[in-house]
């Protein structure tokens, strides 16, 4: 099966959810145009606070589609960017991507990965018992997160449903995903 986008999503809000779109637009350095999250600098209001100058490393949220699956299947209801991501996905595992692995979304668009989306505890706000169902522990006891992973815009161009996504792996050793 051919990784494909399944839906995108933006939001100029700062809100949990974001609305599914027909198209988005990323933007090179920037992220997605017209989201809350678009910006050379972090925009992320807890990281703000910290220190509104450091580099935005979070432009683009992408999850994985089969991850609304297991949780709908669970007795959550969690459609397309009710988890706040931009670009969800099918057929892809993110969350086995190393750090710098790059995204071709569309006919242009390039997302180098960055890091895991730590799932705050708004999300536990939207629906009781989701944050538990989005992280976990493995058998070392180390935590896991499954809410998605983050990127930077690399390239421009417009996306969108059915689009396919090709995958490009930076060169060996790879760094494991860790939260950013």
């Amino acid at each position: 099966m051919t990784p494909t986008i399944a839906a995108v999503c933006a939001g100029a809000g700062h809100r949990f959810s974001k609305p599914p779109l027909l198209s988005i637009r990323l933007l090179e350095g920037l992220g997605v145009e017209g989201d809350a999250h678009c910006g050379v600098t972090v925009k992320h209001r807890s990281r703000v606070r910290v220190d509104p100058t450091q580099p935005n490393l979070r432009q683009v949220h992408l999850l994985h589609a089969e991850l609304l699956d297991e949780l709908n299947a669970k007795g959550f209801s969690v459609a397309p960017g009710a988890m706040g991501e931009n670009v969800l996905t099918r057929g892809l595992d993110l969350l086995a991507l190393p750090v710098g692995a790059r995204l071709h979304l569309g006919a242009t668009a390039l997302v180098e990965i960055t890091g895991l989306r730590n799932p705050c505890a708004q999300i536990e706000s939207f629906q009781p018992g989701l944050l538990a169902a989005v992280v976990g522990r493995d058998a070392q006891g180390r935590i896991i997160r499954k809410a998605g992973i983050m990127g930077i815009v690399l390239a421009g161009g417009d996306i969108g449903p059915g689009d396919a996504i090709g995958l490009t792996l930076p060169p060996e050793p790879h760094r494991a995903l860790d939260r950013v």
